[in-house]
């Protein structure tokens, strides 16, 4: 975890304005790009996208249900790595390819949020990196 603390001057006292801290972990895949899997902002954390790449073998799934499996399990070890859990999500973005492959993808995200679910956009998309069929991004709280 690297942590970075934002300042500005006003009228000659400092005071923070930002607690950023970026969040890394070999349990989910790195970054295939400029950007960080996730960073937290005066305790909420925000994950990048997370594509269905496992992270041991960077292999990738061919179905959408074991897709999104793999994008959820991304988003848990990163959350894990922020020392919070699926319960304290309060937001999602799903990603589709296809809106077609909705149904499957809700039914194996309704295997990781059972109840309180978070607030959710689910949207269709021309193509995402790598092909993948589902990407999904979260925001959780952390206590």
């Amino acid at each position: 975890m690297v942590n970075h603390i934002f300042e500005k001057k006003d009228n000659n006292t400092r005071r923070s304005i930002l607690d950023k801290k970026t969040i890394e972990t070999t349990n989910a895949p790195s970054a295939i790009g400029p950007y960080s899997q996730g960073n937290i902002v005066n305790n909420i954390l925000y994950t990048s996208g997370q594509l269905p790449i496992n992270p041991k073998t960077g292999e990738m799934p061919k179905d959408i249900k074991e897709q999104t499996k793999q994008s959820l399990n991304n988003i848990k070890a990163i959350l894990e790595a922020a020392n919070t859990s699926l319960e304290n999500v309060f937001k999602t973005t799903v990603f589709l390819s296809d809106m077609n492959n909705f149904g499957l993808m809700n039914e194996m995200y309704n295997e990781f949020f059972k109840s309180d679910y978070p607030s959710r956009s689910a949207v269709e998309v021309s193509r995402l990196p790598k092909d993948a069929l589902v990407e999904i991004e979260a925001i959780a709280l952390i206590k």
